[in-house]
């Protein structure tokens, strides 16, 4: 396959995006407080308006990885995994009324200083240390996957792609702080959305039309969203999308430090509320022309898939090609598609690398020299964040050169975005929803659930997810489930918004029960084991002390228990 797609105005179109992403970092960096308090940095003086931070709430939590994979879900398996969107609707009251109001209240920095005042500095060591490598070994896959979907169709540079996101991110994060961050994160989702509706438009111009498109997938049997089956072994089910896919939503936005943190930087709780619920139908919107796409994308390959004639290696590479086979004959339009995917690597980085400075700064920094008894100015605090922002850029460079390397080690870091999720919640919620709850109780509580669910989402081998049949080969002869590829073509991914998680293995006729079950159930197993087992142990473990209101939810404070 020939890889001299790109032209010069290509590269163009791809070089301003950055410029102008490293431009709003430099913009930031001289104006307002200059970055020089923590408080401007890590929160932008808690003055933001809701429009802003909705976008930068969607931008990140689609990332580049989720654009590329959500289109080839669509193209292999079908449009049932669109009805997660619905749960969104079912989990954003929840974080609005449950969760949102005692971390803007407290009005901290790191989610996890909540933990520490309501049980105590161990806990709170505990569950920001699983945060911390979570988020450092999914941003290096965030950074490398696209590039090493594109460079392999369209013959960007790899190493270019990885170098050029990861330094124009690292740049603007660290100079410019959280206001930076959202406003290039508003930038860069109406990039993402430009360069998916360029794949729709072009599939309505060549298919005739949205209705035409829908009747081919139809007959393809691409159109299910019904599916009702109750085993917890069936992959996509109405059920997975909804109950998982809403506690998927709360481990992210109601305790996830990057969410939260866009969250209580707004001006009031009531601006906060606003952008999630503004962020909502962005994100939707997001979602369902992806799959919209994805369906554009089947109208076109469905006689000849290009992984079977070899032309692409892996599903992600599904949409490059598209735009590769449909508009490489305008200049300029695969540059505009590259710099919307690749937007979704900057928002999605960006966000790892403020949150993760911020964590490391106010949990672990900041304590270390309150141990010495130094009370460092807000300017120094502010310039050492700067320095640990730079650091985990250049670490998520780096992974995402060791991603090819390492490719089992980042598999596994992949599915612990996934399953830590659920303990996490789990764990807040014990301290928000249970007066009676302590330290002792839910320490055991949260490690057994990040153990258990561990085990499941590690566990191999695993069954390869069965893809629907594309009706006629190139060579017009007919196949069912992809059959007749060799095993080299079987390399499928699970896109989980933000999360995209390998299911190779070898053939097995029996799979042990547990390693069967859909992974969009691993948050809510790993929520109801901490809950439940939290607890169990608070029933032989007396809290002595009284619980401050303020670390309670408001739907326990003002109710009739407490009052």
């Amino acid at each position: 396959m020939e890889l001299n797609y790109l032209s010069i105005w290509d590269y163009i179109i791809f070089g301003i995006v950055l410029g102008i992403s490293a431009a709003i970092g430099i913009y930031f960096r001289f104006t307002g407080g200059k970055q020089k308090t923590i408080q401007e940095y890590l929160v932008a003086d808690r003055q933001m308006s809701a429009i802003p931070v909705a976008f930068s709430l969607m931008a990140s939590f689609i990332s580049a990885i989720t654009i590329l994979g959500v289109s080839s879900e669509v193209y292999n398996y079908g449009t049932q995994f669109l009805l997660i969107n619905f749960a969104y609707v079912l989990g954003t009251p929840i974080v609005c009324y449950v969760y949102l109001p005692v971390f803007y209240k407290l009005r901290i920095y790191s989610v996890y200083e909540y933990l520490e005042r309501r049980f105590g500095k161990t806990t709170r060591l505990i569950a920001s240390a699983a945060f911390l490598l979570q988020m450092i070994l999914y941003m290096g896959i965030v950074l490398y996957a696209p590039s090493i979907a594109l460079s392999a169709v369209t013959g960007l540079s790899k190493i270019g792609a990885i170098l050029s996101v990861g330094i124009v991110c690292t740049f603007y994060s660290t100079i410019g702080g959280m206001k930076a961050v959202l406003f290039t994160d508003v930038f860069q989702s109406f990039l993402m959305l430009a360069a998916v509706i360029c794949v729709i438009i072009q599939g309505i111009y060549e298919f005739g039309g949205v209705s035409e498109i829908w009747k081919i997938a139809e007959k393809g049997q691409r159109i299910d969203f019904w599916e009702f089956s109750t085993d917890p072994t069936h992959r996509h089910t109405f059920f997975t999308q909804i109950i998982g896919g809403t506690f998927m939503y709360l481990g992210l936005y109601a305790v996830n430090q990057a969410q939260v943190q866009r969250l209580v930087s707004t001006r009031d709780l009531r601006t906060a509320r606003l952008s999630l619920w503004y962020s909502l139908p962005i994100l939707m919107i997001l979602s369902f022309s992806t799959g919209l796409a994805g369906l554009v994308i089947f109208a076109k390959y469905k006689d000849c898939d290009p992984i079977f004639e070899k032309r692409i290696q892996s599903p992600d590479q599904l949409l490059p090609l598209f735009v590769v086979d449909s508009f490489k004959h305008l200049p300029g339009v695969t540059g505009l598609f590259i710099a919307g995917i690749l937007s979704g690597s900057l928002s999605t980085c960006s966000s790892a690398i403020n949150s993760l400075a911020a964590v490391t700064s106010e949990d672990y920094i900041s304590p270390l020299f309150k141990l010495r008894n130094r009370n460092l100015k807000s300017n120094t605090v502010s310039i050492i964040t700067k320095l640990i922002a730079l650091l985990y850029g250049g670490l998520c460079v780096a992974l995402a050169f060791l991603s090819e390397h390492f490719t089992g080690v980042l598999q596994a870091s992949l599915t612990i975005f996934g399953i830590a999720g659920g303990p996490l919640l789990g764990l807040f919620t014990l301290g928000m929803l249970f007066p009676s709850t302590s330290e002792l109780s839910v320490i055991p509580a949260f490690l057994s659930a990040l153990v258990i669910t561990s085990w499941i989402g590690f566990g191999r081998p695993k069954p390869i997810p069965v893809k629907l049949a594309l009706g006629k080969l190139c060579n017009n002869s007919t196949f069912g489930n992809f059959s007749m590829l060799d095993e080299a073509s079987l390399d499928t991914s699970l896109i989980l918004n933000n999360v995209s998680i390998s299911e190779l293995s070898e053939p097995t006729p029996e799979f042990f029960y547990p390693y069967k079950i859909s992974y969009q159930w691993y948050p809510l197993i790993g929520f109801t084991i901490t809950v439940v087992l939290g607890l169990v142990f608070t029933a032989f473990i007396r809290h002595k002390k009284p619980v401050d209101r303020s670390l309670l939810s408001p739907i326990i404070t003002e109710s009739k228990v407490l009052n």
